[in-house]
C-alpha cells in the first residue's frame, strides 16, 4: 500500500473508533433522535457506513477496467479542498445527495453493535482495495464526488475522514441535546 494511503487509513480508523465510542456511550439513547426530523447517533453511524460502503463498491468496479483513468484538473483539486474546508466548519450543513439521506431517514437502521461489525468488515475491504490499488492510477480520477467532481483515491480518503469528522460534531450535538450534563468525548 502507498505510504500516504496507509497513513490516511490509520487516521480514518482512529476517527471511526472515536465516533463509534461516542455513539455507544449514549447506550439505549443512541437510537433516539434529539428532536423531530433529526437523526439519532445510530442513524449518523448508519449514514457514514452507507457512504463508505458505496464508495468502496464503486472504486472496486472502476478498478476492474484496465483503462488508464483521467487526470484530475486544477479546478477539481480546488473544489475538493473547498469541500474539505466546509466539512470542517462547525455547524455547517450540506444537503445530502438524493437517495443518501432518504435511506437513513427510513428508520430501518441496524443496531450499533451490528453497524460496528459491518463497518469492521467494510473497513477490511477498504484496506484490501488500498493494498491492491495500482500505483499508476494513484493520481488519477477514480471517484465522482457529487460536490468536488472526479477525485483521486487520496482525495477519497481525505473525504471519508473529513465526512466522518463532520458527523462526529453532529454526534457531539446529539449527545449534548440528549444528556446536557454528560461530558462529550473530546477529539484527539
Amino acid at each position: 500500500m502507498n505510504h500516504r494511503l496507509h497513513l490516511k487509513l490509520e487516521q480514518l480508523e482512529r476517527a471511526t473508533e472515536r465516533l463509534l465510542a461516542s455513539a455507544e456511550a449514549l447506550g439505549p439513547d443512541s437510537a433516539k433522535a434529539p428532536a423531530t426530523g433529526q437523526w439519532s447517533a445510530t442513524q449518523v453511524v448508519h449514514h457514514l457506513l452507507f457512504i463508505e460502503t458505496n464508495i468502496i463498491q464503486y472504486i472496486q468496479k472502476k478498478m476492474q477496467s484496465e483503462e488508464l483513468l483521467p487526470k484530475v484538473g486544477l479546478y477539481t483539486r480546488l473544489k475538493a479542498r473547498f469541500v474539505r474546508l466546509l466539512l470542517r466548519v462547525p455547524g455547517f450543513k450540506f444537503k445530502a445527495p438524493r437517495g443518501v439521506a432518504t435511506l437513513t431517514d427510513t428508520g430501518d437502521v441496524p443496531t450499533l453493535p451490528e453497524l460496528r461489525e459491518t463497518w469492521l468488515a467494510s473497513r477490511r475491504q477498504l484496506e484490501r482495495l488500498l493494498n491492491e490499488f495500482p500505483g499508476r492510477q494513484i493520481n488519477r480520477a477514480i471517484f465522482p464526488h457529487p460536490r468536488s467532481g472526479k477525485i483521486t483515491i487520496g482525495q477519497v480518503m481525505d473525504f471519508l475522514l473529513d465526512h466522518l469528522l463532520h458527523h462526529q460534531q453532529q454526534v457531539g450535538r446529539i449527545t449534548k441535546a440528549l444528556r446536557p450534563t454528560a461530558p462529550v468525548l473530546a477529539k484527539s
